[in-house]
């Protein structure tokens, strides 16, 4: 059967976008390889990358740098590779679901019903070990994401992306009021300083191993429904119109933004514009095919992680910059950029 001139042109421009895709996806990995391997090299005691190198595959106790590689830097990284990709995976997922440019957890309530929860656990459970810290960000997700979709949904209109922006806005300065209130009250402001700040200072191998299955489970299951969300984000009558089963799809994709928020919240704390920056940095990349989004911001995620941890903690060694102030530097602006020039549509 011969094709036409068109359906010849079709195929040419998917196997263009799979190849583009692919070759972006391979250079991201090599790029977060570097940067870690580059990460734990650097530091208050510089170590060389050779040094780095034989403590990852041999590893001796006796040797301090050693120690120093595998038993604190090599976690550290780890942790700031898997929140990155946990943050823009969510992010990109918002984004599709709501098309909402300016869609992210940390502006839309997540991140601090995540830290008002664990507000309430330093609280009244001081003693709590870090599955049940994990399980209670997930809750405290959970009712900020129902508070802002509740919120937005009440007028007329119905839910539209400037009301869920206006609506996150409200939701994180009344969780994140609440939370200092019972860190004041309680008197656990220096124990909620490192949430508050961000950082993945003292990530030990112990809490990687926790939350490393959970966001590999959340990012690969935002896989496997990315080609859902590809048409879920050309709106949901387009979704409907094609068979698809939207409120299924929402649901499983809001569960997967719940346990990948809750769990990088749980490990580094609040930290906004990761989720907001890389899907759109990866969009200009890729397109709007989110079968290449999904796992372009995971990898991309884990970089901006892990250099602005390297950047946050070698600007003024041997004293530490909080990594969410470091973020934030690029994410303002970033965010302003993205309303005037997108806010008329918004609207």
């Amino acid at each position: 059967m011969f094709k036409t001139k068109t359906q010849r042109i079709d195929e040419h421009n998917v196997y263009s976008r799979a190849g583009a895709g692919t070759a972006i996806l391979i250079a991201g990995f090599l790029l977060l390889l570097a940067s870690v391997a580059f990460a734990i090299s650097v530091g208050a005691a510089k170590i060389h990358f050779l040094t780095v190198w034989n403590a990852v595959l041999n590893y001796d106790p006796s040797r301090e740098a050693d120690r120093i590689i595998v038993s604190l830097r090599l976690p550290r990284e780890i942790g700031a590779a898997v929140v990155g990709a946990a943050f823009a995976v969510s992010g990109a997922i918002m984004q599709g679901m709501t098309r909402n440019p300016l869609a992210d957890p940390g502006l839309l309530g997540l991140n601090a019903g995540a830290s008002f929860a664990l507000a309430c656990v330093f609280a009244f459970y001081a003693d709590a070990n870090y599955s049940t810290v994990m399980l209670v960000s997930f809750i405290g997700a959970a009712i900020g994401a129902l508070m802002v979709f509740g919120l937005g949904s009440m007028s007329r209109g119905g839910l539209s992306p400037i009301r869920i922006t206006l609506a996150g806005a409200a939701v994180t300065a009344l969780l994140s009021s609440l939370g200092e209130g019972i860190a004041l009250y309680f008197q656990l402001s220096q124990d909620l300083a490192f949430w508050t700040a961000g950082g993945v200072s003292g990530t030990t191998w112990a809490q990687l191993k926790i939350i490393l299955p959970v966001a590999a489970a959340g990012i690969c299951i935002a896989i496997l429904f990315s080609k859902q969300l590809t048409i879920l984000s050309f709106g949901e009558e387009v979704a409907k119109g094609l068979g698809q089963r939207t409120l299924l799809t929402k649901s499983v994709l809001m569960l997967v933004v719940l346990v990948l928020a809750g769990a990088a919240v749980s490990l580094v704390g609040g930290i906004a514009f990761v989720g907001l920056m890389v899907p759109h940095i990866v969009r200009f990349l890729v397109g709007t095919d989110y079968r290449w989004i999904i796992p372009c911001s995971a990898i991309f995620g884990s970089v901006l992680m892990v250099l602005a941890d390297t950047f946050a903690r070698t600007i003024n060694a041997p004293y530490e910059t909080p990594v969410g102030a470091v973020v934030a530097m690029i994410g303002v602006p970033f965010f302003l950029y993205l309303a005037r020039k997108g806010g008329r549509k918004l609207s």
